[in-house]
């Protein structure tokens, strides 16, 4: 039966060549222990470090925010104009249609 299975194909991997993460870690929790002791001043709250945390968890929202939000279509446009016309027309002659 080998000849009807589809292999899948093997996942892309990059590694950089001069990236350590395990030195980044490393070093990550040296400077949380000194701050824990008190040789370094405390970190500051910043909005700036947590914002856009959430939208790079999805895909879609991170898509979405790529390629600049939601787009109104032209024929979407179009109706929204006529049906505030029609709904000013009616405002200003104080009867519908």
């Amino acid at each position: 039966m080998g000849m009807f299975t589809v292999r899948e194909p093997r996942r892309f991997e990059h590694k950089y060549i001069y990236y350590d993460e395990r030195k980044e870690k490393l070093a990550k929790i040296e400077q949380n222990a000194k701050r824990e002791l008190g040789m370094l001043p405390e970190e500051e709250f910043n909005p700036e470090r947590i914002r856009g945390k959430f939208l790079e968890g999805t895909t879609h929202l991170k898509r979405r925010k790529e390629n600049g939000g939601p787009r109104l279509s032209f024929p979407v446009a179009i109706v929204l104009i006529v049906l505030l016309s029609v709904l000013m027309f009616s405002i200003l002659n104080g009867k519908l249609f």
